[in-house]
């Protein structure tokens, strides 16, 4: 199906802040549970690998995606290893919670552009769920940044555009309201706006059908590389891979 880029809550700038925190939690809480990202590590660890300092620079991180878990299993072959979680709309209690459970994450206390990062953040660049949010434009636009400052860039999507993709996203709102008791930090704001006022999950649904429906293919982020000045530079693998039951389409870049 063609990909189609209607709007998702998360992206508007008027959209309360507290509710799209509420939202980013729970996808946090979902990737570290589910283990969503466990075969990427390998990509990850070769490409972690090639930088002389061990940083990750995570771009649009929301609520710190699945990098908790990841972090862990990471920090096992690469123990110097430091995360700086950085998004446009940063959830910033989020993020101290992270980095309670991990001290080698740090964050900044503005929020960062990931078509336009500060260049003082060098290391290996990621995006876990978030390349989908950006129209094609501006998906070209944070590979270009990437090549301009010779930063490695990976690119890692949970779903696809594909019919059960998006019937899987049509029971997100039943996975709320049976997780959401075991979120932390714990919040009165998000049991309210889950349970009695259930706004959470319907915006939560809304999003990941969306979500699906904007997902770049293989093919197109091919095309998103094929528009980078400089892309002969780098050496770019963009692949689908099986995840449990589910998919992963990645994109990585490393100079040449």
């Amino acid at each position: 199906m063609a990909r189609i880029h209607l709007f998702e809550f998360e992206d508007l700038s008027l959209f309360p802040e507290f509710l799209r925190n509420y939202m980013t939690d729970f996808l946090q809480f979902l990737s570290n549970k589910t283990k969503m990202y466990k075969p990427v590590i390998p990509i990850l660890e070769e490409l972690i690998s090639k930088d002389k300092e061990h940083q990750i620079i995570d771009l649009a991180s929301g609520g710190g995606g699945s990098l908790i878990w990841l972090n862990g299993e990471l920090l096992k072959k690469f123990p110097d290893l430091k995360i700086i979680l950085t998004d446009l709309f940063p959830n910033q209690e989020a993020f101290k919670y992270t980095k309670k459970q991990a001290p080698n994450f740090e964050f900044p206390d503005t929020p960062v552009d990931a078509r336009k990062v500060p260049e003082n953040l060098k290391g290996l660049r990621t995006q876990f769920l978030s390349l989908h949010h950006f129209k094609p434009e501006d998906a070209v636009m944070i590979l270009q940044n990437a090549v301009d400052s010779k930063n490695s860039i990976a690119v890692f999507e949970g779903q696809e555009r594909s019919i059960p993709s998006i019937l899987a996203m049509l029971f997100s709102p039943i996975t709320v309201l049976l997780t959401t008791p075991f979120i932390r930090p714990f919040s009165l704001g998000r049991i309210i706006f889950t349970y009695l006022i259930p706004l959470v999950p319907v915006f939560v649904l809304w999003d990941g059908v969306v979500s699906s429906l904007r997902t770049y293919s293989v093919k197109e982020m091919k095309d998103l590389v094929s528009r980078v000045k400089g892309q002969e530079n780098y050496n770019w693998d963009i692949k689908r891979i099986k995840s449990g039951p589910g998919v992963i389409l990645y994109l990585t870049g490393t100079k040449k």
